[in-house]
């Protein structure tokens, strides 16, 4: 891989390691629509621009309208809130190691869209030890608050698992800005109701305002591109690994930063998640070419996915 790509693949593990750090922030003093809002209305607002540049953008819509929508509500517009309400009971280290299970169920859901390669031993124990790894975390959180807290990360989860998907099966040939900023206008839309009935009574503090600032402008504009970046330098396969990453980035940032507990539970978590992570999406014996999702790049593996936290 060269300089740049391993410059953008370190920028990757940053920018979608700490968002559940910005969220634990930022939903101690607005609510999760605010919080959801305020990420999408800033993310579309600097990629617009950028969309509208490129021409048929609205040719894209008017005809790719049903399976964008379908993939802004699966990828945006609900999983974005759930995460974000978790966290007001879960702690940021917990909602990042189990976000790292979305390949795992990606490797799942593949077999239901015609898209999964033939499940081998390897990819079997992975499924097993990243599930195995999932348990030992959510075990110690069954009770009360936390056990809603945790269906909704795991809502996310499937979101996050099924939304590339269905870019994969129905968006291979809408352009990647042409997807994500009409995306997450139309979630901004949504949401800015409800932020508008919960604002604030006061102004947030400055820790606050900053954290929803870099949620919108690192965590959503600024990933999105270099994750484009990183795709056409060194191409989707590589590129997915940083699913292995941003969970390490999101315990460490939680430790530092918010003086969460790193337990022995959470060790053990994350070595079996991460493991049956990586054992899950191992390249199968038989391999499918198809165009790449969110790239305008057209030679891929069809099992390429990728989430945003």
């Amino acid at each position: 891989m060269t300089a740049r790509g391993w410059l953008l693949f370190s920028l990757m593990g940053v920018v979608w390691g700490i968002p559940y750090l910005m969220i634990k922030v930022a939903v101690d003093e607005v609510s999760p629509s605010m919080v959801v809002f305020t990420r999408c209305a800033l993310g579309a607002a600097l990629l617009l621009p950028f969309a509208l540049r490129q021409p048929g953008l609205a040719r894209t819509v008017r005809t790719h309208w049903k399976p964008m929508l379908a993939f802004a509500c699966i990828e945006i517009i609900g999983p974005w809130w759930t995460l974000t309400d978790a966290e007001r009971h879960l702690s940021s280290s917990t909602a990042g190691l189990l976000i790292a299970g979305v390949p795992i169920v990606g490797v799942v859901l593949a077999r239901y869209f015609g898209a999964a390669e033939r499940l081998g031993t390897r990819r079997i124990t992975g499924l097993a030890l990243g599930l195995t790894g999932v348990g030992v975390l959510t075990v110690p959180h069954l009770t009360g608050g936390d056990a809603r807290s945790l269906a909704e990360v795991l809502l996310t989860v499937l979101g996050y698992a099924t939304a590339p998907l269905i870019a994969a099966r129905h968006l291979k040939d809408v352009p990647s800005l042409h997807l994500t900023a009409p995306c997450l206008a139309l979630a901004a839309l949504v949401y800015a109701p409800v932020a508008a009935a919960t604002w604030p009574s006061a102004t947030p503090s400055a820790e606050t305002l900053t954290a929803l600032a870099a949620l919108g402008v690192i965590c959503t504009a600024v990933a999105f591109v270099a994750f484009l970046e990183l795709i056409k330098e060194v191409g989707p396969t590589r590129a997915t690994v940083i699913t292995y990453v941003n969970p390490a980035v999101a315990v460490a940032a939680g430790a530092l930063f918010l003086d969460e507990e790193l337990t022995a539970g959470i060790a053990v978590a994350f070595t079996l998640i991460l493991a049956g992570s990586v054992l899950a999406t191992a390249a199968g014996p038989k391999k499918d070419a198809r165009p790449v999702p969110w790239s305008t790049r057209q030679t891929s593996r069809a099992d390429g996915r990728v989430e945003s936290p």
